[in-house]
């Protein structure tokens, strides 16, 4: 089952095979989908197929997710982040050596946002949707590259069968539709995605990602001085239903010339909701003059 209608390609990888789907044509713009038990590129479709229209897209897998590979280790913000930068080296192969735009929803604007302070040439802006990291005032200003990971806990899910049943347990379809009502904050949930959803955590491998996810292993313990690190044109967009509503701490980042926020009347993945209107904001932000 396939996440996008779009080429499916695979992209160069110190850490195994990793996919991305393609499509349309001009200037490159990379989407990242976001982490749960069930994620996929098939959580950015929406916008995927809009933008493809103006850009050519280029929307990951990431590893442990989707068709990329899903072996039995430890998932981190680092493979995440090197994942990121694989895609991004490749994309440049393809359109020349210039910086590129690129999108993160979630947990996964914790890894672009890391890519972006590390290779700040590859990336012209950076487009984060729900970004994790903002909810209240708390800074997270811990040790470089150090997570909230949780490893007697990973340890324990790796045990003989716990870890299985838990996932089976947190894929079930009609658990899968509760998260989904949470995260549009109303039961209008798209249903083609809820559909891959559930056929995607039932492939091998499926539940290795998602363990280390559920005991904290990809959570950023610095991400506060990443956001602080970024130089390129930033949009953070999110919505005002569901579990996740909480940014006060864009506060923050509101004085920076850099900065630019939207609030839509939607869920956590405003796109899905407001396709056109998500995508002309987006285009308006990429098109704009650079930041003196």
């Amino acid at each position: 089952m396939r996440a996008l209608n779009g080429q499916i390609c695979s992209i160069p990888s110190q850490h195994g095979h990793l996919c991305a789907y393609v499509k349309g044509q001009g200037k490159p713009l990379l989407l990242v989908h976001t982490v749960n038990a069930a994620a996929s590129a098939a959580e950015v479709r929406p916008l995927f197929d809009w933008m493809s229209q103006h850009r050519t897209v280029y929307a990951i897998d990431l590893p442990g997710f989707g068709a990329s590979e899903r072996s039995d280790r430890r998932y981190t913000p680092r493979l995440m982040t090197d994942a990121i930068l694989d895609l991004a080296r490749h994309i440049r192969t393809q359109h020349g050596d210039q910086p590129m735009d690129a999108m993160a929803a979630s947990l996964s604007c914790e890894f672009l946002a890391r890519a972006a302070a590390e290779q700040p040439a590859t990336f012209r802006t950076l487009s984060l949707v729900s970004p994790t990291g903002m909810a209240g005032h708390r800074l997270r200003q811990a040790r470089e590259g150090s997570t909230y990971g949780q490893n007697w806990l990973w340890v324990a899910l790796k045990g003989p069968g716990w870890g299985r049943l838990l996932f089976k347990l947190l894929t079930r379809p009609a658990v899968i539709r509760y998260f989904l009502n949470k995260t549009w904050g109303s039961r209008a949930i798209d249903e083609t995605m809820y559909e891959h959803a559930v056929w995607t955590t039932g492939q091998p491998g499926a539940e290795h990602a998602p363990l280390c996810f559920v005991s904290a292993q990809m959570f950023s313990a610095d991400i506060t001085t990443i956001y602080d690190r970024l130089l390129q044109p930033v949009w953070m967009s999110h919505g005002v239903r569901g579990d996740f509503v909480d940014y006060r701490g864009k506060e923050r980042f509101t004085g920076r010339g850099n900065w630019r926020f939207t609030v839509f009347d939607s869920g956590a993945l405003p796109y899905f909701e407001h396709p056109q209107a998500f995508g002309k904001s987006m285009l308006e932000f990429l098109d704009a003059p650079p930041v003196v």
